[in-house]
């Protein structure tokens, strides 16, 4: 997950346009920064005109001026042009923005966050996701793809993912962002397009060894938390099999109500030892 590709086009969020900016302004003549938020670090040519990226991609100083002043943003550069990394869907009606930290950016789905960034990044939060689900191996399903962390991180662990995304804006984002385009190009991953509610009726039974489910908050995808979805999951599920649920926060009002809710829905819907994993915002289940 977080590997460098030199051919990926230089993108940056306000750190590395500040830490440009602060050089040039020391009469540097070249700052060592990240040209694709956090994957990579690599010296930069400061230029009069612009500072020089490795490759030729030159990034004009109004520019970074502009990339400095957006704390909430990402930007593609190339060919002269520096581009937001924000999309709205016709399909959702949502804008979906890449929102830079510290580590592995994640998304706003209309101004939420789709991981937790609070005392840890969205690497470290899919990584204790992967860690609640046990060991992966086999079929997995990964139920939401979001930014694909999820599924490339089950792949590295040797799993064959099939992961589901509603929205194509979301694999447009992807696309664009340096942590997660390798989806669309490892082996071990099928992408699908489509509501999983209904793609998940076109599974045989016991088709997977284990499962991720961490869909959007209840407020915006209340069906993926139902009881009927549930027997899909379980049923989609080999013997044995086991689930992990990602809910959020079980120490919120909202999410130990959300968690009390998931845990009877999934005893009633058939699955055994279904148990919370409160470091990983989640639960645990098996068939």
């Amino acid at each position: 997950m977080n590997r460098s590709d030199t051919s990926f086009p230089v993108t940056l969020a306000a750190a590395a346009a500040d830490a440009l900016l602060a050089a040039r302004r020391r009469q540097e003549v070249r700052a060592r920064v990240s040209p694709d938020l956090n994957v990579s670090q690599v010296d930069v040519e400061l230029g009069d005109a612009a500072a020089i990226f490795p490759g030729g991609t030159a990034v004009a100083w109004p520019d970074l001026e502009e990339i400095a002043g957006d704390e909430n943003g990402c930007y593609t550069c190339a060919d002269g042009q520096v581009e937001k990394i924000q999309i709205f869907s016709g399909e959702t009606q949502r804008v979906y923005t890449l929102y830079p930290t510290s580590g592995a950016p994640t998304m706003l789905i209309s101004g939420i966050p789709m991981h937790r960034i609070k005392d840890t990044d969205p690497h470290q939060d899919t990584l204790a996701k992967i860690r609640a689900a046990g060991p992966l191996a086999g079929r997995v399903l990964d139920t939401c793809t979001g930014l694909g962390y999820t599924a490339l991180a089950a792949a590295e662990k040797g799993a064959q993912v099939t992961t589901v995304e509603l929205d194509p804006a979301v694999h447009a984002i992807i696309r664009r962002n340096p942590w997660s385009h390798r989806l669309f190009a490892t082996p071990a991953i099928t992408p699908l397009l489509g509501d999983v509610e209904e793609v998940i009726t076109t599974f045989a039974d016991a088709s997977f060894d284990a499962i991720i489910h961490d869909p959007p908050m209840f407020s915006l995808a209340g069906e993926l938390y139902s009881l009927a979805f549930y027997r899909e999951l379980l049923r989609v599920l080999r013997r044995g099999g086991r689930l992990f649920h990602y809910i959020g926060n079980p120490e919120s009002k909202s999410g130990a109500t959300v968690t009390r809710g998931v845990v009877r829905r999934l005893t009633e819907a058939g699955f055994r030892r279904v148990q919370e994993r409160a470091q990983a915002f989640g639960v645990v289940a098996v068939k």
